[in-house]
């Protein structure tokens, strides 16, 4: 399976972000908090991280994008999906599916914990928790799960927070 490129970063690609353009250079006035956002990302998605597959990893990221919803994430995280060669069907649960519908308990446990903590985190307890060993997830594979969708959610208000910033910019300048 090859690897999908990474462009330097991601979220100025996905956000449209160009050098030069007051949006990148606000973006980037804390280069340390943009280097360290592409640093998680790589980290997360590394195909050498234990515990959780790439494609895991992956399945759970769409499943995120499209629960908060985030088009743009989505769309990525679907073709990350396609060049590591993941199954149509866990595609199609991930992108239009409910966690019952996964076959694989380790992925059906998986996506159940993603849908509690982005929509009812309060709900993240310890019997949440619980259900992720029982599907054969480790100690540190769930450590793991619930980083990446830290992560996921993190990622998903950075880039609405800057399309909300680059519209009123653009009506900004359409208005003067």
């Amino acid at each position: 399976m090859s690897q999908a490129p990474t462009p330097p970063d991601l979220i100025d690609a996905i956000s449209g972000l160009q050098p030069g353009t007051a949006m990148h250079a606000l973006r980037h006035q804390r280069e340390k908090v943009v280097a360290a956002t592409q640093g998680s990302y790589d980290a997360l998605f590394d195909p050498a991280l234990p515990g959780l597959t790439l494609v895991e990893r992956l399945l759970v990221a769409l499943y995120a994008a499209r629960l908060t919803p985030s088009a743009k994430l989505a769309n990525h995280y679907r073709a990350r999906l396609a060049v590591a060669g993941a199954d149509a069907a866990a595609i199609a649960i991930a992108e239009q599916g409910t966690p019952a519908d996964a076959a694989d308990p380790r992925l059906r446990a998986m996506l159940t914990f993603t849908r509690t903590l982005i929509e009812k985190p309060i709900e993240g307890d310890m019997a949440a928790l619980e259900a992720l060993p029982a599907a054969g997830l480790t100690t540190p594979a769930v450590v793991t799960l619930a980083q990446l969708i830290a992560f996921l959610s993190y990622q998903v208000r950075l880039v609405a927070g800057l399309d909300a910033l680059k519209a009123l910019n653009d009506n900004a300048g359409a208005q003067a």
